[in-house]
């Protein structure tokens, strides 16, 4: 018997491959012939890199860049040495949780410190990006990490705009003349599964502003700026698409990625299926095992077990899911690929109880293996 096994992290709890892995332990404490192979699994937000980079062999790199708020802080990211691919998250560049609730202002955050990540990632040969969007802190348009690779956001007076929403408003020239050459070179996959265009009631500043921080006057004033700062891009650059899905992301960084990169902005799910080749396993496959921390009703929309599912269901592989919780309305995922689900929960524990990493590991394995010990004694 052949498994193969691409289990979502359980956030808090497991990782991607401490999960694969736990799995694989209950599977062949049933059936100790059976072969299984664990595959990374991330939808592009939280857990992207370290999911990708060590569940495919490659290496976690550390560097210190300009956070938010313009202080250092360390970023981990992913290198993928044989595709010279690397993996990022913005967020650990310029997220949200890296700045506490009071001083959380887009006016002042910034994403120059992403910018400082691909610099030092293409200065150590990367030319293929992997980069989640998710989790931001910031409304400055990818102005930023577009200064950090050398473009000139210029003022009146022919210097780079300060940080932040703010310098939106003074750009009056861009100029591209100082971008690192290697730039061109580089191909960007960039996970985005929000539809938001750049400006408007459904754009960045009004729909994401208010939890950076800003106020409503604020959120008027960063609409207009980036609807200017658009316009001067497009003039220069004709793949400047503001009502492009996607472009009003991470503040306004997917309309940088688009304009000013080779960029598409992509489901991140679909990324991380392509990138880890996960259908070639899965073709052989007996049967194949996915989940996540909680399924639920919203699973079906786009989350990384239902895009395992669908590739099972193209060779008509029976999946099971196993979950940290489950509830009521996760009967939706029957219809969309997984075949049975269980939650793994042993015994009566409180939250906190439950997401003790070893906790969570037991149960994991015992659940897993009393599964399979039925699966064993029925036959695939």
């Amino acid at each position: 018997m052949k498994v193969v096994v691409s289990i979502d992290s359980l956030k808090g709890s497991l990782s991607s491959l401490e999960a694969g892995n736990a799995i694989k332990e209950g599977i062949l404490k049933a059936i100790p012939e059976a072969e299984v192979v664990v595959r990374p699994l991330a939808d592009g937000g939280e857990g992207t890199v370290e999911a990708l980079a060590l569940g495919m062999g490659g290496k976690l790199e550390g560097v210190e860049v300009t956070g938010p708020l313009g202080s250092k802080v360390a970023c981990t990211y992913g290198i993928l040495e044989e595709s010279k691919t690397a993996i990022m998250e913005m967020s650990g560049a310029a997220g949200i949780t890296l700045v506490s609730e009071a001083d959380r202002n887009p006016l002042y955050t910034t994403t120059y410190g992403v910018g400082e990540v691909m610099k030092d990632a293409i200065g150590k040969g990367c030319r293929h990006f992997i980069v989640g969007i998710g989790g931001s802190a910031t409304n400055d348009g990818g102005i930023g990490m577009l200064q950090a690779l050398g473009f000139g956001m210029l003022d009146k007076d022919g210097n780079q705009v300060p940080f932040g929403a703010r310098g939106l408003k003074e750009i009056v020239t861009i100029t591209d003349e100082n971008v690192i050459p290697e730039l061109k070179e580089c191909s960007f996959r960039v996970a985005c599964d929000v539809t938001n265009p750049l400006c408007g009631e459904a754009g960045a500043s009004a729909v994401y502003g208010p939890q950076k921080g800003a106020t409503p006057e604020m959120v008027k004033d960063m609409d207009q700026w980036l609807g200017a700062y658009a316009k001067l891009t497009a003039e220069k650059y004709e793949k400047a698409n503001a009502e492009h899905p996607g472009t009003g992301a991470a503040g306004g960084m997917g309309f940088a990625f688009l304009a000013y990169t080779n960029a598409v902005l992509e489901s991140g799910i679909k990324i991380i299926l392509e990138e880890t080749k996960l259908e070639e396993y899965v073709k052989d496959a007996d049967i194949v095992v996915t989940g996540e921390g909680r399924l639920d009703g919203q699973t079906v929309y786009g989350k990384a077990p239902i895009g395992v599912a669908k590739i099972a269901k193209k060779f008509d592989k029976p999946v099971l899911a196993f979950s940290g919780a489950v509830t009521k309305d996760a009967v939706a995922c029957n219809e969309h690929g997984i075949d049975a689900f269980f939650p793994i929960l042993r015994g009566v524990q409180t939250l906190q109880e439950a997401m003790v990493t070893e906790n969570a590991r037991y149960n994991m394995i015992s659940t897993v293996e009393q599964v399979f010990r039925l699966i064993n004694i029925k036959g695939v």
